[in-house]
């Protein structure tokens, strides 16, 4: 009550999630739909396949040409065309951002953007992220679209990355009576079953329940995937004027076996004289390691208008989550090239998260000057324990054959704490969007006040930053080309202290970016396209490096540190006539450290972060005679050679893998009420290492992936 009071009180504008979903609603559909017309001819539409909008850009309804900041938006209906299974695969085709940054991984989904680790939203609020792991590997089939807005971005969202974030945005209840039931079958014995409906249950209330089940056995050896996800959602009409919708989902997440790598660079990086590793290779303990996950969400969005120019929004969601594993995987290659020494290292983290924000928003006309305006405050309280062990005391193991279970293995007890923390974090921001004429003026501020509670340290401390944006944007209303500059700012809290004992100042980022916007308006209906062309310059401050005079103050840390990330990046998402489907993007991204009292980091490239990424993906299928309904697409990407690590005392080298090439595949037919598909990702079985963090800390890529989907919808 205290927090709804709070948002109350405040007189602003803003924009909320709700009005996303409203428009999703109104589209009627599950996503992708066919319709046999009266002359025989089969129309498959996808009506959300290409974005006008993305609330997370500035929690507004402004259309996506007048943000003055990259965005990009991966929606249900590409999710479903291109059967991407989780959030690092949607990234695919998409520019500025790499996915798979270890391989298929199971569990999480491993982001580079812009050279920096994205931190994930789910509906607007901050993700309940580990002090290890920026996501939390929510399921994708629960979700409508992710957006991914690129560069700072603290003038809304508080503690963020200097690269961006992503958000996702939950599926939504529908006044129309829709739905899907959905089985796929593929490569690696995968198996899945997922369904959602929506509808009108009562006057003025709906609901959606979405589930899913999957099996899977990963491309490592004795390596299995459980997962189980359900997320019910109600909205509520109370009058005309005000809305309510619950939010919630519960995930569970078993997976036995797994290592996913920690292989040697000597077979799988660079030759081995004893061999070339194979891909499937588990150097763990199938019946010792496993990972365990629970995870759910409670929430709502209220929606309040008070007249046509003014409405408040009230996101607010409790998260839990919970993991423990007990993994025994490979740390060294002895001199043989083949006998692998290894750890056992069992963690268990658990997080508890409160989050709201309540904002205002709404439109102003003064004298020539259109005014959106948007006044929020937002809140967040986050608790995290978590702990390992590490024990070297383990039976090694051949790298060529391997054989387990050699002797028995004891669970060490958990008795180092890794982070027992809370952070408490309150924001106030303001944003205008003054439109005069075909120009657009985004100013953007914002404070917080940030509290950090350090209980292995007994030490609390308070980090308080403030952030703006500015953005000019001019929207050429014949064409739809809109040129645009920017200047944004973030931060993030930095634990620990100087040798004297002085607590850290947050790091911080800012941006500068240059680009141009197209919605081709002028092409007429049956053509939609997005496309953005931008230049980016980011610079992070404040970074933890080694204090110079290591003499007097052994072990001293510094915050001269900085971080640049340069590039540009190209991206197209269209659709013809409802037949032919484009997503094309292109990106350079120089990502390196600029300044640093180690020497080895001096000039180094941040990891996982290529400098060129290309791809391509176009779809056709054919609306008349004999095969209509039927169609297929060709996707192909590269990515260039790409640093796995920073160089440092323990691993003075850097572990680079080679670029690489892949093609994507897929086949479809739809007749109403069915679609039937086959896609298939590195059709030609393309070897290459995801990434090399160090001489025995290699992760294969996805290997060759075949799926077939059968999805009945009403």
């Amino acid at each position: 009550m205290a927090a709804l009071l709070a948002g109350v009180a405040l007189v602003g504008p803003a924009v909320a999630h709700a009005q996303e979903a409203e428009a999703a609603a109104s589209d009627e559909g599950v996503g992708i739909e066919t319709v046999r017309q009266d002359d025989g001819a089969i129309v498959v539409t996808a009506r959300r396949f290409v974005p006008q909008g993305a609330i997370t850009a500035s929690k507004t309804t402004a259309p996506l040409i007048e943000t003055p900041q990259s965005v990009s938006v991966i929606s249900r209906d590409q999710i479903d065309l291109l059967n991407f299974v989780d959030v690092q695969q949607a990234v695919r085709y998409t520019a500025g951002i790499v996915g798979e940054n270890y391989g298929p991984d199971m569990r999480f989904d491993f982001l580079t953007l812009r050279g920096f680790i994205p931190d994930q939203y789910i509906d607007g609020l901050r993700a309940p992220i580990s002090a290890t792991i920026a996501n939390v590997g929510a399921e994708l089939y629960g979700f409508e679209a992710v957006d991914i807005l690129k560069g700072p971005s603290g003038v809304l969202y508080g503690t963020t990355p200097p690269g961006g974030i992503y958000n996702l945005t939950s599926r939504r209840p529908s006044t129309r009576t829709g739905g899907e039931v959905q089985v796929k079958y593929g490569t690696d014995d995968f198996k899945q079953a997922a369904g959602t409906v929506t509808g009108e249950i009562a006057n003025g209330l709906s609901a959606r329940l979405t589930g899913l089940y999957r099996d899977r056995d990963g491309q490592t050896d004795h390596v299995t995937a459980k997962r189980a996800y359900v997320a019910p959602a109600v909205s509520y009409e109370l009058g005309m004027d005000t809305k309510i919708t619950g939010l919630g989902f519960y995930q569970w997440d078993k997976i036995e076996g797994d290592t996913n790598g920690f292989l040697p660079a000597l077979g799988v990086l660079f030759p081995n004289p004893v061999g070339r590793v194979p891909r499937g290779v588990n150097l763990g303990e199938p019946d010792y390691n496993f990972y365990r996950r629970r995870q759910w969400s409670a929430g709502y969005e209220l929606t309040h208008r008070f007249s046509s120019a003014l409405r408040f929004t009230q996101n607010l969601r409790w998260s839990e989550y919970h993991e423990y594993q007990q993994i025994i995987y490979g740390t060294a290659l002895d001199a043989d090239n083949r006998t692998v020494y290894r750890a056992n290292y069992p963690y268990q983290d658990d997080v508890a998260q409160f989050a709201v924000d309540s904002r205002f928003d709404g439109n102003l006309e003064t004298g020539i000057v259109e005014h959106r305006f948007l006044v929020g405050l937002d809140y967040r309280n986050y608790r995290e324990t978590a702990a390992f062990a590490f024990d070297m005391n383990v039976p090694t193991i051949d790298l060529f054959n391997p054989v387990y279970s050699q002797a028995p293995i004891a669970v060490p007890e958990l008795n180092t704490i890794f982070s027992d923390q809370r952070l408490r974090q309150t924001g106030l921001y303001v944003q205008d969007q003054a439109k005069v004429g075909d120009f657009i003026l985004t100013l953007s501020a914002r404070h917080d006040w940030t509290r950090i509670s350090d209980y292995t340290k007994d030490l609390e401390k308070k980090q308080n930053k403030f952030t703006w944006r500015a953005g000019l944007t001019y929207v050429d209303d014949a064409s739809g080309i809109a040129p645009y500059l920017s200047y944004g700012t973030s931060f993030q809290p930095v634990v620990g202290a100087t040798f004297a004992g002085e607590a850290f100042s947050p790091t911080s980022g800012r941006q500068w970016e240059a680009g141009v916007k197209y919605d081709a308006r002028g092409l007429g209906d049956d053509i939609r396209l997005f496309a953005t062309a931008a230049v980016f310059h980011i610079r992070q401050s404040n970074v933890v490096t080694d204090d110079p005079d290591q003499v007097n103050r052994p072990g001293g840390k510094v915050q001269t540190g900085e971080v640049e990330s340069k590039g540009f990046e190209l991206e197209l998402v269209t659709r013809i006539r409802e037949q032919l489907s484009v997503n094309a993007s292109y990106s350079y991204t120089d990502a390196r450290i600029t300044e640093s009292n180690i020497v080895l980091e001096q000039d180094a490239r941040l990891p996982a972060q290529p400098r060129h990424k290309a791809s391509l993906f176009v779809d056709y299928t054919k609306s008349t005679g004999t095969l209509a309904g039927a169609g297929g697409g060709l996707g192909i990407r590269h990515l260039s050679e790409t640093p796995g690590n920073i160089p440092s005392v323990w691993t003075p080298d850097v572990y680079t893998s080679p670029g690489v090439t892949l093609f994507d595949a897929a086949l479809h037919y739809s007749i109403p009420g069915w679609r039937f598909g086959v896609n298939g990702s590195n059709i030609f079985d393309k070897r290459y290492a995801g990434r090399c963090t160090g001489p025995m800390g290699c992760f294969f890529g996805q290997a060759r992936q075949v799926t077939a989907t059968v999805t009945k919808t009403f």
